[in-house]
Order: C-alpha cells, then structure tokens, then sequence
C-alpha cells in the first residue's frame, strides 16, 4: 500500500463546501489521484461558525479522496479566506555595514526584520511575508542583493496577516478531523500557482476568486504578488438578492440563478422568462429574465467596481497587460465575464487548474482552483525545504519567534 509521505494533500474548506484534493508527487508536477466533495454548513460569510458541522464536512471530504486515491491521509495544506485577511506592502532601507560596500547575509537579514519590525495588533498574526524586490542604491528590481556593492539596501515585503482566534478555530476543525495543518495558505496565493501563468505574473495580471460568502483579489506584476485584499461580496449575495426581490425561498433563489441567470442586460433573451415559487406557499408567477438580470448586474457592478477602485486607491490604476482571471464557484454566472471585460478594459479569461496530472478532466471546473493551487504550493515549498533545509519565507509562522531562521531561506 501506499505510503501517505508519498502524497500531497491540498483543503479547501469554503462557505458552502469542503474539496479535498490528493495528489501524488511526479518530479517537477503533481498527479492528482483522490478528490473529495462536501457540502459545509458551518461556515457563514467565510467564518467558521458551527465546528462540528464543519468537521464533519472535512472528514466526509476527506475521506471520499481517500477510498479513491487509496490511502490515508495525515497531513495538509488548508487553504484560509476571509474578511479578517489583511495584506500590506511594506519597505524598509538599511545601510549596509561593510566598509568595502559588500552587501552581506547580514545586511540582508537586517532589511528584512526591518520591514516587518510595525507592531501588529495582539490579535493578529503573520500568515505569508513575501519579497517582493531588492533595491540597491536606488537600482530596483534585484531578486537577490548577496555579494553585491552599494551604500544603501532596501526591501518591499507584501505582508498578509489573519485574525489568530479565526486561525486557531480553522486549525482546530482540520485537527479534529484527524488531520495535521502543514500550513495556512491565503487561497488567492494557492490559487494563482494552478492558474496563472508565467507571463501573466510577469506582464500583470488580476486574479479574482467568486467564493459563496466573499471575494479574494491579488494583483501580480514582475512575477511577485503586488496588492492582495478580500470583499465581503460573494455569490451568496447575489442568490439573496434574487431571493429578496423576487419574495422566493433562498433554495429557489439559488436555482433560478444557476439555470436562468444572467448579469450583463446584452445578453439577455427578451421573450424568455422563468417560473419564481413564492414563499410559504404563495401563488407561481412567470418573472422574465430581464428582471432577474435588473437584479443581478447591480451587484456584479458594485463587486467589479470595487475591485477596481481598491486596486487604484492602492496605487494600480495602469493597464492589466496580463489581463484577468475569474476562478470560483461565483465566476460561473452568465455575462460575469463580459461585464468585467468592460469595467476592467482588459482581455478577462476563466481560470482553470492547470500544471497537473492525474483526475484533470474531474477538476477542470473553477470550483477546484484553490485546492489544485495548494497541491503546487506545497510542492514548491517542499522542493525548496529539499534545497535549503527551510520552508520559504511564505511559510512564517514562527516570524517574531525566530526571525533568523525565517529569514535564512532568501539568503
């Protein structure tokens, strides 16, 4: 049998749903052996809200991808989403000490405790600290400063933190279900590992991620993460909507929307329309579909405006060369591409799971990218403890408790 060190493991536990996926090591790719779905009725918003209800979803989940991939499971990468994630840029500059302008492990270790030295509040805690370039007297774009010349050293982290209450319950509810947390991975990170490519994290690009009870962004650029925040505007909002407007169970809502649902008015057929049941019992009646895109297009408007006034107030008004990607169970909506093509002025494609082997045909479905994500992400980060003897910097839990050694993976 099998041997579970053979095997990544990847946990998306979302809103509405728990994904497991099980993959097996191929060289430089991942095969995907095991897939597990449940559907999760502990969370609220993307706060865990019910733990047994929840561990019980991860423990369904898990243990479907196991009787199909054939083994049993121990350890995990879980995804972590949520209104509480907060990310910043940081930068900080720092002289370097060698009378020779030699820059050293020590120069460099110095401007990166300098830039994550802001005090955080005591309920929050570092979830990833990601370089994003080096600057050496000015010269910008330097992946890696060792050995170089100059007077001056400076460094732009993005930082990314999580409430440490809300992170501790998610871990909680992974281990009761009898599973170790490797790490807590914000899932636009994971995500954009299984569906971005190169050149787009190259060029600039914006990955969208529709979960049911919220939405995570990430600007990448230069190859490096740029900007990263959360909305709490999910597909759940627009089946409420429907559900609110139309006076029609919320079970009703969320059908109507999936088979008849549309938000860009262009699209929609005039003569169609669609029978709305009525609460507690209430009279049918027929609802054309233009109102039911009158009532969705609003909201894709407000979510995509959103996101573009964010990315400007932060900075990133230039064009997206690299485009954007749509991923989530939200990002299946009729005229959800075409709307945002015309809000973001940029060429919008979906985001499917790529760079995996394996259940592809099973998986290729927006619903899935977060958990393939964290399957490569912890490949990356394995290969590069193979090389060093260290996680990457990404995984810095114990950042304040042992800067050195966190910081060592760059040097």
């Amino acid at each position: 049998m099998p041997k579970a060190e053979d095997y990544l493991v990847g946990i998306d536990i979302g809103s509405s749903k728990v994904g497991v996926l099980i993959g097996q090591r191929d060289g430089q790719s991942v095969e995907v052996v095991g897939k597990g779905l449940a559907p999760n009725r502990g969370t609220r918003r993307g706060n865990i809200v019910n733990v047994e209800q929840t561990v019980d979803a991860l423990k369904q989940a898990t243990e479907e991808a196991e009787v199909m991939a054939g083994i049993d499971i121990s350890k995990a990468y879980v995804g972590i989403a949520g209104n509480d994630i907060l990310s910043v840029n940081s930068r900080a500059i720092v002289a370097v000490a060698r009378r020779d302008r030699e820059i050293t492990r020590h120069d460099i270790q110095r401007a990166l405790e300098a830039a994550q030295s802001a005090a955080l509040p005591s309920d929050r805690e570092i979830l990833h600290a990601i370089p994003q370039e080096f600057l050496v007297d000015d010269q910008p774009g330097i992946a890696e400063p060792l050995g170089m010349l100059g007077s001056r050293l400076e460094v732009s982290l993005h930082l990314t933190t999580g409430n440490i209450t809300r992170t501790k319950t998610l871990q909680t509810c992974v281990n009761r279900a009898g599973i170790e947390v490797l790490e807590l991975v914000f899932e636009p990170l994971a995500t954009a590992e299984a569906v971005l490519t190169d050149d787009e994290r190259e060029l600039g690009a914006l990955l969208i991620d529709i979960g049911n009870g919220g939405t995570e962004f990430a600007l990448f650029s230069e190859g490096e993460v740029r900007h990263s925040a959360v909305l709490p505007i999910g597909a759940s909002h627009f089946t409420n909507d429907l559900a609110m407007v139309l006076r029609t169970p919320f079970a009703e809502a969320e059908r109507i929307k999936v088979k008849f649902g549309c938000c860009l008015e262009s699209m929609v057929d005039e003569t169609e329309g669609v029978t709305v049941p009525a609460v507690a019992g209430g009279s049918e009646r027929v609802v054309p579909c233009r109102e039911l895109c009158e009532i969705l297009q609003p909201r894709a408007e407000e979510l995509f405006t959103l996101i573009r006034d964010d990315l400007a107030k932060h900075g990133w008004d230039e064009p997206l060369r690299g485009g954007v990607v749509l991923t989530g169970g939200g990002a299946k909506l009729d005229g959800i591409l075409e709307l945002s093509e015309q809000i973001f002025g940029s060429t919008v494609r979906y985001g499917l799971p790529q760079r995996l082997k394996g259940l592809v045909d099973v998986i290729s479905s927006p619903h899935w990218c977060s958990a393939s994500g964290l399957l490569l992400y912890g490949l990356a980060a394995e290969q590069q403890q193979k090389r060093t003897g260290r996680r990457p910097i990404a995984s810095m839990k114990q950042l304040f408790g042992n800067l050195k050694s966190a910081f060592s993976d760059l040097l």
